[in-house]
C-alpha cells in the first residue's frame, strides 16, 4: 500500500487551552510531514492582525454562520463565547481527503472531543497543556494581544478546559519545554501515521 493511500481518511486532532503552544507544535509537524494538511476552521469572529480568509480561518458573520448550521454544512460546531462560533466544514474535510492527505485539526477542547467521537479509530487526539496556570498566564501576557481582563477570562477557561479534557484524549502532552514537546509530538504522530 502506498503512503498516500495509507494517509487517506486519517485525522489528527490537537486541542489545548489558549497559550499552551498548540499552534507552534502543529506548525512544526506540518513542516515535517508533507502528507499532513491543516484543516481550516470556520469562525464568526472578526480576523485578528494579518489573518486572511481561507488561510487561518474561513470568516463568516454570525448570521452567515447560523445559516450554514441550518443547512447542515458542518461536521461539528461550537458557540465558544456568546455569538462567537467555530466549526469544521464538511467541504474542508472532503477537500483534504480527496488529495489523500491526513487531516490536522487545531481546535478547541469541546470541538476536539466531538471530532474524536465522530471519527473514532480514524482519529488520534492530542491534548496539549501548559505546565501550570501561572506559565499559561505569562505566555498569554507575552503575546500582547489581549487585555488583562481577557487574559484572566482565558486563564479561567483554560482551567475548565483542562478539567473537561481529562480522560477524553488519546494523548496528553505537557508543553514545559518546546524542543521536548516537539520531539514527543513527532514520536506520537509518527506512530499513528504508521498504523495500518
Amino acid at each position: 500500500m502506498n503512503k498516500d493511500k495509507r494517509m487517506n481518511r486519517k485525522v489528527i486532532i490537537f486541542s489545548a487551552p489558549s497559550g499552551a503552544g498548540k499552534s507552534t507544535i502543529v506548525n512544526h509537524l506540518l513542516h515535517l510531514h508533507p502528507e499532513l494538511e491543516f484543516s481550516i476552521s470556520a469562525t464568526s469572529r472578526a480576523p485578528r492582525g494579518n489573518e486572511q480568509n481561507g488561510k487561518e480561518y474561513y470568516f463568516f458573520s454570525e448570521s452567515e454562520f447560523r445559516d450554514l448550521i441550518a443547512r447542515d454544512m458542518f461536521i461539528e460546531h461550537e458557540e465558544v463565547y456568546p455569538g462567537s462560533f467555530y466549526g469544521t466544514l464538511k467541504s474542508e474535510v472532503e477537500r483534504i481527503w480527496a488529495k489523500g492527505h491526513a487531516i490536522v485539526f487545531d481546535i478547541d477542547v469541546k470541538g476536539g472531543v466531538n471530532l474524536k467521537r465522530i471519527f473514532g479509530a480514524q482519529a488520534f487526539s492530542i491534548f496539549i497543556q501548559a505546565p501550570s496556570v501561572e506559565v499559561l498566564r505569562q505566555r498569554l501576557t507575552g503575546r500582547g494581544t489581549d487585555s488583562p481582563e481577557a487574559i484572566e477570562r482565558r486563564v479561567a477557561k483554560a482551567a475548565a478546559e483542562t478539567e473537561y479534557a481529562k480522560g477524553k484524549f488519546d494523548y496528553v502532552l505537557v508543553n514545559d519545554n518546546l524542543e521536548k514537546a516537539f520531539a514527543e509530538a513527532e514520536k506520537a504522530v509518527g506512530e499513528f501515521l504508521c498504523r495500518e
